[in-house]
């Protein structure tokens, strides 16, 4: 594992931004982390940005513990085995190039998700749904956050946060065992994972003055916006 300073700067930068937007939203760092960190170095995404995250998840689960869905929560992972399942398949065969072109399609659907969500409740049903394709999304693309946060929206933002903290808990340890199954997650993967995680901490704490200081409305835009940039970027290179 090699890499220069400003490598290791730029990565830690890009998560410390993903993390401080999902200690706010509940959601929103693999949106922004994971196309940034396939630009950086590849081998950062899917295994390693997942692995990393659980140290974010972590705290948010901690903090909102309270106002955790336990109900719609178990649904939920029950779903994001079945998804991790139908992932495992895909990476298993995948090129390089066909990941990085479903990568920047997945990355788009996640973005159109956030912004075009119809009204829908957080049912057995739906939560098991969301975590299918969470798991399908988590998996290949790092971004699994989307179809959860479709469910909860409406739930408030301290169940939003703490539900799909919970929820990533669990599901994050499912699809990267699923990569270490297929070959995608080993020592080196492991390495990637433990530089990343000092990035995840110090966005946690950045996310708790981004909540007194800056609106939900105001942080989304940004997020979305940057996120569509860095797909576009990545389709760019996967149909070049």
């Amino acid at each position: 594992m090699e890499f220069t300073v400003l490598e290791v700067a730029l990565a830690l930068g890009v998560v410390t931004l993903g993390a401080s937007v999902q200690a706010t939203l509940g959601f929103g760092m693999a949106l922004i982390a994971a196309p940034l960190l396939l630009l950086i170095e590849p081998d950062f995404i899917p295994g390693p940005l997942m692995a990393a995250s659980l140290c974010l998840t972590g705290l948010v689960a901690h903090r909102d513990r309270a106002h955790i869905d336990i109900a719609g929560m178990k649904s939920a992972t029950l779903g994001r085995v079945l998804g991790t399942l139908v992932a495992m398949t895909f990476l298993s065969v995948a090129s390089a190039k066909l990941f990085d072109f479903v990568f920047g399609v997945l990355v788009v659907l996640g973005v159109l998700l956030t912004v075009f969500h119809p009204a829908l409740r957080p049912t057995r049903f739906t939560t098991g749904l969301a975590g299918v394709v969470s798991g399908l999304m988590g998996t290949i693309s790092s971004i699994g956050g989307p179809p959860m946060a479709l469910v909860y929206h409406d739930a408030g933002a301290a169940r939003l946060r703490g539900t799909l903290a919970g929820f990533f808990l669990f599901g994050t340890v499912i699809s990267v065992g699923g990569l270490a199954v297929v070959g995608r997650y080993g020592w080196y993967e492991i390495q990637l994972s433990l530089l990343l995680c000092p990035g995840m901490v110090a966005g946690f704490f950045v996310g708790l003055s981004l909540r007194r200081w800056v609106s939900d409305t105001a942080i989304r835009p940004m997020v979305l916006g940057l996120s569509l940039l860095a797909a576009a970027v990545v389709l760019f290179r996967a149909l070049g």
